[in-house]
């Protein structure tokens, strides 16, 4: 009981940590994988918190997926938000398709951060945070933005805030290739 007391704040720590308002804007933390090094996405699914209906990704098969993990507590997420959207709202026509997962968080600070920043898709609610760990790339930090191939491969990790400068030339790109 003590020993998962204790993993339990050392990993809230180390998303305090990572969730720094100073967390640096550009592509330090990023990483584009080529296509000959992807791994293929884990299962990822669960329902949306803020919307009816659920996410699925086996079902985007075919589609690039951008999933961003955020969380209420963490300005960067909260400075990225608008960011995202425009993204979302840029590439949105050419099938690109975003969920957002909240992890390590609260539902109630988690839904007021959604009616804050108000974005157009829809978002995860993961409060032991195990979506993330699924993945051969894991986020391990937040926020943090994985973007998915159209053949359901880890295709760019970004692990630092996101603006649409950084986002969406990545988004595209993997648009532009084939399956």
């Amino acid at each position: 009981m003590m020993r998962a007391r204790f993993l339990w704040i050392l990993v809230a720590c180390v998303f305090l940590a990572a969730c720094d308002s100073a967390a640096p804007q550009n592509a330090l933390g990023s990483r584009k994988i080529a296509a000959s090094d992807r791994v293929a996405a884990p299962a990822m699914r669960g329902d949306f918190m803020d919307r009816a209906g659920s996410f699925d990704l086996a079902q985007h098969k075919g589609e690039v997926v951008v999933i961003n993990f955020w969380a209420s507590y963490c300005a960067p997420c909260r400075t990225e938000a608008p960011e995202l959207e425009k993204v979302y709202g840029a590439t949105k026509g050419d099938g690109v398709v975003f969920v957002g997962v909240n992890v390590r968080d609260q539902r109630d600070p988690a839904a007021s951060f959604l009616a804050d920043v108000k974005p157009t898709y829809g978002s995860i609610f993961d409060p032991p945070g195990e979506l993330p760990l699924n993945f051969a790339v894991p986020p391990n930090t937040i926020p943090a933005t994985l973007v998915i191939d159209r053949g359901g491969r880890v295709a760019a990790v970004i692990r630092s805030q996101v603006d649409q400068k950084l986002l969406e030339p990545i988004v595209r790109d993997l648009v532009a290739e084939q399956a």
